[in-house]
């Protein structure tokens, strides 16, 4: 990276910067543990320094939507997209407005309930114990039976407590079958675990209405906004312009984030081939045209990855990337705002944010500043000693808000 761009990085917390916003977990901002989540403070930050009124906010890689529900408190319209349809789900309950639900009253009704609701995935017995299964058909019946906005305040609340009683590990960013698991439900079984059961969705109810009204403290804002889900990102385009691209995209080695979301998905009612073809979408596991990419960073850290498969894994994570970026630039009118974390592939660095400035300056783009935020919390597990590479654990220490300007 030039020497002039490097100078303008500039050290911050960002969950310092915002006293409105308490915490990172306030109110709405977290209702559901989404993987490689924004800190509503860099968003609130960027809207506060960069905004101006009547402008719209723009995030192609929504995820949790946290872009979106940060805009109303601000007042700003905004347009969210994402490859994962969960993204509705979360959103829709985290703007919900203060309610007057008789949660008592409807879990008795849940259980004099007649509809019944089963995902129909293959593996669905591999996940849940046949015992578990009336209570939880009767209960997802129910709740897809309630009108829309009662329905989004059991949404989530019934996500996570399916979760509980499923096989798989909550404690883990994916789906996954640990002998921990297994335990629980064994334990659960040895109880009285339809009481438990409502009592705990009977939990996440009364959470959720907790920090609801909390988020009604920040006093949320009516915006016009629009939410765009099963979103492939590399072959939409806009249709309107936007003012300002407040986006984090995925990690260069990322998860696979519409397989950590699979029992989600199906509960919600999504189907075996929707789900496999989302995946089939997401970056940087998909196949990518060749991009050509302008900037002497990216081909410098390619010639030092020697593996071929490895090597592929980062032209198509930048391939991907940066095509999304070049063609949404085009309908951008003010900020493209970008966070990213800088990468390791084996022992190769990869800023991830320089290469991203300098391609993006030849696009017509200024660099105005590289806020870099160091990370205070992170729930994915850590180690001395990378599986992967056989090295010291080098996890990311900070996380950057790469700021660019249209010219002109």
């Amino acid at each position: 990276m030039n020497k002039s761009n490097s100078d303008k990085k500039i050290s911050i917390l960002f969950r310092n910067t915002i006293p409105e916003i308490p915490s990172t977990t306030f109110g709405t901002f977290a209702i559901y543990k989404y993987p490689a989540k924004f800190i509503p403070q860099v968003i609130a930050y960027v809207l506060k320094e960069y905004a101006r009124p009547g402008m719209t906010i723009f995030d192609p890689f929504g995820g949790y939507g946290t872009v979106g529900v940060v805009s109303r408190v601000y007042g700003y319209n905004y347009e969210l997209w994402d490859l994962n349809p969960l993204i509705n789900t979360i959103h829709d309950t985290a703007i919900i407005g203060k309610v007057d639900l008789n949660v008592s009253q409807l879990l008795q009704d849940i259980k004099n309930s007649k509809v019944e609701f089963l995902p129909t995935w293959s593996n669905l017995a591999y996940w849940f114990t046949d015992e578990f299964m009336p209570v939880l058909a009767k209960t997802w019946g129910f709740v897809n039976s309630l009108p829309p906005e009662t329905k989004a305040m059991f949404l989530i609340p019934l996500i996570k407590t399916t979760r509980y009683f499923s096989y798989s590990d909550e404690k883990v960013h994916k789906l996954y079958k640990s002998k921990q698991s297994k335990q629980k439900v064994l334990e659960l079984l040895q109880m009285d675990w339809q009481a438990k059961f409502y009592g705990v969705l009977k939990r996440q109810i009364e959470t959720l209405i907790k920090k609801i009204e909390q988020h009604s403290h920040l006093n949320p804002k009516s915006v016009e906004y629009r939410i765009r889900s099963g979103v492939d990102v590399l072959e939409t385009n806009l249709e309107r312009e936007v003012n300002i691209m407040v986006t984090s995209p995925p990690y260069l080695q990322a998860q696979e984030y519409i397989r950590s979301t699979k029992l989600e998905l199906f509960w919600l009612g999504y189907n075996e081939e929707y789900i496999r073809e989302l995946g089939r979408k997401e970056i940087p596991y998909r196949k990518v045209k060749e991009f050509e990419i302008h900037s002497e960073t990216y081909h410098r850290c390619r010639a030092g990855i020697m593996e071929e498969h490895l090597k592929e894994l980062y032209d198509r994570y930048f391939y991907a990337i940066l095509t999304v970026f070049s063609n949404l630039s085009e309908n951008v009118t003010d900020y493209m705002t970008i966070f990213v974390g800088p990468a390791q592939i084996r022992i190769t660095a990869i800023p991830i944010d320089d290469i991203i400035v300098e391609h993006l300056q030849t696009l017509g783009w200024q660099h105005e500043v590289t806020f870099v935020d160091t990370i205070v919390g992170r729930s994915m597990f850590q180690a001395k000693i990378n599986p992967a590479s056989g090295f010291a654990d080098s996890r990311m220490k900070t996380e950057h808000l790469v700021v660019m300007k249209r010219q002109g």
